[in-house]
């Protein structure tokens, strides 16, 4: 795979970074967020071609567990809703 442009590097890291903010919970919110942050600004300086097509890959990967985690907690949260509404009824 060819190397990323930096554009696409940074669109890379808004998606994560917006998909993360859809986590139901705020302790998982505030963690996905801060671990994409960090992720990013440690490799900042990585200028291998090799080790940066590795590193998007990675995070291409993330943002594809963290769309299916957030799918996951906002199913759970919808159920757990209709289950309270039942018990109150």
């Amino acid at each position: 795979m060819a190397s990323c442009s930096r554009a696409q590097v940074i669109s890379l890291y808004r998606m994560l970074i917006k998909e993360s903010k859809k986590f139901p919970s705020y302790n998982y919110r505030t963690y996905a967020i801060r671990r994409v942050k960090d992720g990013f600004r440690e490799n900042i300086n990585v200028d291998n071609p090799k080790t940066l097509d590795l590193l998007i890959n990675q995070a291409r990967e993330n943002l594809a567990v963290i769309r299916r985690q957030v799918s996951v907690g906002h199913l759970y949260s919808a159920q757990k809703t209709i289950l309270e509404k039942e018990s109150h009824s």
